[in-house]
């Protein structure tokens, strides 16, 4: 009979446990608190930096990996300043010709694309550019 709860015991914990749902948090999805898209010019850009509500961005490029690093609280704190002053406005037509940078910035549900930088877009794209430099590295 013991040898019974031996191999029986083993094999119901396991059997329960497989029903047991791992933490919630590792479903959660992370929000998104703002994201830029760089790209075309001569160099072909395609960069993307993606920074999330937890201070944590996604950084890559065309070529490369993708990175994943977190912000300092500075960092985030200007970031949050100029994007309280950002005005997405409406996306802007290509213009004629070649090699023009198309930047786009998705930031509340929104979606804009622009060739020129309005004034508000500025401290914005430099502070993410700015974490595309310090943060990605290829290995």
């Amino acid at each position: 009979m013991k040898i019974w709860r031996i191999v029986l015991l083993p094999a119901l914990l396991l059997a329960l446990g497989a029903g047991v749902a791992p933490p919630a948090q590792a479903f959660t999805a992370k929000t998104t608190l703002v994201a830029l898209h760089k790209q075309g010019g001569f160099a072909g850009l395609a960069d993307r930096v993606t920074v999330y509500t937890d201070g944590c961005a996604r950084l890559s490029r065309r070529t490369g990996p993708t990175v994943d690093k977190c912000l300092t609280k500075k960092e985030m704190r200007t970031l949050r300043g100029h994007l309280k002053l950002l005005r997405l406005g409406r996306s802007e037509a290509q213009p004629q010709g070649a090699d023009f940078i198309k930047y786009t910035i998705a930031y509340r549900g929104h979606r804009v694309s622009r060739y020129t930088l309005p004034a508000s877009w500025s401290p914005v794209v430099r502070d993410l550019e700015k974490t595309l430099e310090k943060y990605w590295a290829p290995d």
